[in-house]
This record gives C-alpha cells, sequence and structure tokens, in this order.
C-alpha cells in the first residue's frame, strides 16, 4: 500500500472531551470546536464520537463546516458558526439549523433581515482584535439584540496558553462588564480557558486542541499516529550526497529509506534534515530535503528492513513535532493532507 496510514484513536478523543468535561462544575456545559473538518482528523467522525461521549453542543468556523458535522450528529444539537452570517449563508444557515455568532452590526442587521427569528449568539470582542463587537459597538445595538433572545454571548481569549499573562484577567474583567445582567447563557473558554479555573468557565466551555491531543492540556491522551510505508531501500557509501540541491552528504557508509510522503501531505518542508521518524523504538534521522510525495530516512540502525516509520506516534506527538519548526501542534493536525489512508480506531 502507497499511502502512508493516519490513524485516529476516537475513543482516546473521547477519554480527551470527558477529562476536560471534568474539570469544570456540574452546571457547565462542555461543548467541542470541530472547525477545520475536525482539525484535520474528519469533521463527521469526530463530532459523531464526540457526541456519543457526551458532548451537546458544537462549533465550526464556518456555516459550510457546519453542514458536514449537521449529517453527523443529527437534526438535534446546536451547531455555532464563530464566524457569524455572512452574505449568502441564509439558506445553509437555516436549512442546517445552524446557529451564527454574530460579529458586526453588520451581522446582525443581515440575520435579522435575512432569517427573523432564527436562533443567533453574539461575539464580543474583549481585546483580541480579531472577531467580534468592540465595546463602544456592543453598547450601541445591546438592546436591540438581547431583545430578539440571543442563545449566547461569547468572547476569545487571546492568552490563554500563558496561564499568568496579565491580559487573561483583563480580558476577563471586560466578558463580566460587557455581560453581567444579561441574563444570556455565556461562553469565554476554549481549552486553555477550561484550564484556568472556575472563574473562566461560566455557563458554556467549547474546548478544541485539547480534544485532539495538543497543548496545552499536557494530560490529554494522543489522537493521532501518522505511518508511512517505505518503498525502497538502499545503501549509500560514505561521500555520496541524498535529494535535491546534494544538501545531504553521508558522512558514512549508510542504509536510506524511501518513503511515501512529503510537502503535498503537510510535512513541511522547514522540517528538511531536522525531523526524526521512528522504526518502532529507534529513532530513524530524516535526511536531505523534504520534497513533494517522498521522504529519506537514515535505517542504519534499524536491524531490518521496515515497512513503516512514524512520524507521529508513541515517541513523538504532534506538539513535539511542531517544536522542531518552532510552530504549534494546531498548525502539524490541520496541515495533514489528503493522502493519507485515515483509519479510525
Amino acid at each position: 500500500m502507497g499511502q502512508a496510514q493516519l490513524s485516529i484513536d476516537l475513543k482516546a478523543l473521547q477519554s480527551n472531551w470527558r477529562a476536560l468535561d471534568a474539570q469544570s462544575g456540574a452546571q457547565v456545559q462542555t461543548a467541542a470546536t470541530v472547525k477545520a473538518n475536525g482539525y484535520g482528523l474528519g469533521a463527521g467522525h469526530v463530532a459523531h464520537a464526540l457526541a456519543h461521549a457526551g458532548a451537546r453542543r458544537f462549533f465550526v468556523a464556518l456555516a459550510e463546516e457546519g453542514v458536514a458535522v449537521r449529517a453527523a450528529i443529527g437534526p438535534d444539537l446546536p451547531i455555532h458558526v464563530y464566524g457569524g452570517h455572512m452574505e449568502g449563508d441564509a439558506r445553509l444557515i437555516s436549512e442546517a439549523r445552524l446557529i451564527p455568532m454574530l460579529n458586526s452590526t453588520e451581522q446582525l442587521t443581515r440575520h435579522f433581515e435575512a432569517l427573523n427569528g432564527h436562533p443567533f449568539g453574539i461575539q464580543l470582542d474583549t481585546g483580541m482584535n480579531r472577531l467580534g463587537m468592540e465595546p463602544a459597538e456592543w453598547a450601541a445595538v445591546a438592546e436591540i439584540a438581547l431583545a430578539q433572545g440571543p442563545e449566547l454571548l461569547m468572547s476569545h481569549l487571546a492568552c490563554s496558553d500563558v496561564p499568568d499573562h496579565d491580559m487573561n484577567a483583563q480580558q476577563l474583567d471586560l466578558f463580566h462588564q460587557m455581560t453581567d445582567g444579561t441574563g444570556v447563557p455565556r461562553s469565554l473558554a476554549a481549552t486553555g480557558g477550561v484550564l484556568l479555573g472556575k472563574d473562566y468557565h461560566f455557563d458554556i466551555t467549547r474546548p478544541g486542541i485539547g480534544l485532539y491531543g495538543g497543548d496545552p492540556f499536557t494530560q490529554a491522551q494522543p489522537v493521532v499516529r501518522l505511518s508511512i510505508p517505505v518503498i525502497q531501500t538502499r545503501y549509500v557509501d560514505a561521500g555520496e550526497t541524498v535529494g535535491y540541491g546534494n544538501s545531504f552528504t553521508a558522512p558514512h557508509d549508510m542504509r536510506v529509506a524511501t518513503i511515501s510522503a512529503g510537502y503535498a501531505d503537510g510535512i513541511q518542508r522547514a522540517l528538511s534534515h531536522k525531523a526524526t521518524l521512528w522504526a518502532e523504538d529507534i529513532p530513524c534521522p530524516l535526511i536531505g530535503r523534504v520534497s513533494m510525495d517522498l521522504l529519506t530516512i537514515d535505517i542504519s540502525d534499524v536491524p531490518h528492513d521496515p515497512e513503516m516509520l512514524d512520524l507521529i506516534g508513541p515517541h513523538q506527538s504532534i506538539d513535539d513535532l511542531a517544536n522542531v519548526i518552532e510552530t504549534i501542534g494546531y498548525e502539524i493536525l490541520t496541515g495533514l493532507g489528503h493522502r493519507y489512508a485515515r483509519r479510525y480506531l
């Protein structure tokens, strides 16, 4: 089989949701963020598994994503759209029974005119300056918006992965100022906010990366394993070069495996000469450049010709791999390409 195998442990995913749910009180609902095609793992499979674990509310980035999640979880559980109500979204929002999180007066007007009476929420900006109404804009429309009965008021923390960052307390205080006394359910915490403690939990939390085994939820069970098949092995003599640009010269006689994945599969070119793969418990350095479809790996220390090598697995998490090139586990996970044979456990 030429395809690399991406194994997705749905039981680990469910366990991570339960563990994050246990971080907050019984009066707090733990939702699930399944945007970006379930963080690259397949939104339908992920949402279905999380619903069976007990998740009763979901969040996506775009209305189009909500349609796939709706097909997986059935007609009843609420699905919120972070991006709000964009031009042309009315039919999707209506037919898939989505709840747009309206981000501006413009979106508020669009929603009320196109789908009067359809459920909606409001996203507020408490300092991240990305999405949501700023305090002055919210003050100007709050009376009108609240009279229409929003399902949820939410904001998003900019620095929750740094627990002692001053920004966390600043945003919490402003969120209270903007929402106290409204009588509407509230949400401020994603994964990092869940871990900050009960002051940040409000009525609904909406973890994302922690469900999928990523930081800052360091107690998470690993969810993904990426195993890449070996196409060919060869001996490379000392002084010979490997790959494009002659960028690697063998310092001694070596045994090299060529494996079936590359930057077209989301394995970033920046990992050239830096990444490590694993043959069971044996580390195997990536040598030469990452190319579109192939990687070349030093397997000199492996006593046999391996059939597969792991890039992500028991010895290397998504965050371990991300640290090699100073990025984040989110980028590694969501960048995994479409060519992998996805295997759901």
